[in-house]
C-alpha cells in the first residue's frame, strides 16, 4: 500500500511540474530565443552573434563546396540591423544543387529560416532557384529580387515537425533518420545560394521579424486586396469597384478611339459621292 502510495505521490509531483514549466514558458520564463537555436551557420562568412545572442557558426563547407563572397560588404542591407547586416552581405553559391546536413536528435516543432539578400542583380529572373528539405520542395522559384528588390535583407521561414520518425513539411511526410538536409537547387537562373541559415524549436510566431519596408507593405497591401477580390462573380464586382490603395498612376488615362464622333466617319463618303457625281455627267455628255 505504501509503495502504491509513493508512486502515486510521485505522479502527481511530476504532473505538478510540468504544469508549472508550461506555465513558466508562457509566462516568458523559457527558453531564450537564442537557446532554442540547435543550428547556425554565416554562409560565406566568419562566426557571427546577432542581437538576438544567436550563435552563427562559420561556414563548414568553406573550402569544401561552392564559393564563398563577400561582394555584398559594400552595401547597406535595407530592412537588417546595423550589426547584423554582415549576414545578408556575405553568401556562398554553387554552380550546382548544393546544401547543408543538419543533425536533429529530439522530436518537436522546428523552423528553418533563411536569410537572403540580392547585392549583384538588379533586376528579376536573373536568379531563381528552389530549395529543398529533405527531398520536399519548401521554396519554389525563389527570386530575391523578385520578393524584395536589391540590398534588402529577405528572410524565408519553414515550419515543420519531426515524431516518431517522420518529417512532415507542407503537408507533405517522409521518413526521418536524425538528419535534415537543406539543399539549394540549381535552376535555369544563375547559380543558387544562401547567405545565412538557422534552426530552431518553436513555431513561426517565435521567429524575429525584419524591419518594416514601406514599399513591400504597400506591395503586400495590394497583392492581399486581390486575393480578396478573387473568387467568382462577387469578387469579380469587388475587384471593379475598390482600386488598389496604393496603385501609381503612368500618366493621363489614353482616350478611347471608339468613343470619338461619328460624324467624322461621314468625311470620306460625301468626298466619294462629291468625285462621282461630275464623273457620271460627263460621262453622259460623251
Amino acid at each position: 500500500m505504501q509503495r502504491v502510495t509513493a508512486q502515486l505521490v510521485a505522479w502527481l509531483l511530476a504532473a505538478l511540474l510540468s504544469l508549472l514549466a508550461e506555465q513558466c514558458w508562457a509566462d516568458g520564463g523559457g527558453p531564450s530565443l537564442s537557446e532554442r537555436v540547435i543550428w547556425a551557420v554565416n554562409a560565406g562568412g566568419e562566426a557571427h552573434i546577432d542581437m538576438h545572442g544567436i550563435h552563427f557558426k562559420k561556414d563548414p563547407l568553406e573550402g569544401k563546396v561552392g564559393k564563398a563572397s563577400d561582394y555584398g560588404v559594400r552595401l547597406p542591407i535595407l530592412r537588417s540591423s546595423p550589426e547584423d547586416q554582415i549576414l545578408y552581405q556575405t553568401e556562398r553559391y554553387n554552380e550546382d544543387t548544393f546544401g547543408y546536413e543538419i543533425p536533429i536528435r529530439e522530436e518537436g516543432d522546428y523552423i528553418l529560416v533563411m536569410k537572403y539578400a540580392e547585392v549583384y542583380f538588379a533586376q528579376s529572373q536573373q536568379k531563381v532557384f528552389d530549395v529543398r528539405l529533405n527531398g520536399h520542395v519548401v521554396v519554389k522559384d525563389l527570386d530575391i529580387f523578385e520578393r524584395v528588390g536589391h540590398s534588402t535583407a529577405h528572410d524565408e521561414i519553414v515550419p515543420f515537425s519531426i515524431r516518431r520518425g517522420k518529417l512532415s513539411v507542407h503537408g507533405e511526410v517522409s521518413t526521418f533518420n536524425g538528419k535534415l538536409n537543406v539543399e539549394f537547387v540549381k535552376g535555369y537562373y544563375d547559380n543558387p545560394k544562401i547567405c545565412a541559415l538557422y534552426v530552431m524549436k518553436g513555431t513561426s510566431e517565435d521567429v524575429p521579424k525584419l524591419q518594416p519596408h514601406p514599399g513591400l507593405e504597400k506591395r503586400e497591401e495590394e497583392e492581399e486586396e486581390e486575393e480578396d477580390s478573387e473568387g467568382g462573380e462577387e469578387g469579380g464586382k469587388k475587384s471593379a469597384s475598390a482600386a488598389p490603395k496604393y496603385r501609381v498612376q503612368s500618366g493621363p488615362r489614353t482616350p478611347n478611339p471608339y468613343a470619338a464622333d461619328n460624324s467624322s466617319l461621314m468625311f470620306p463618303i460625301l468626298v466619294a459621292f462629291g468625285v462621282f457625281i461630275p464623273t457620271l455627267f460627263c460621262l453622259c455628255r460623251l
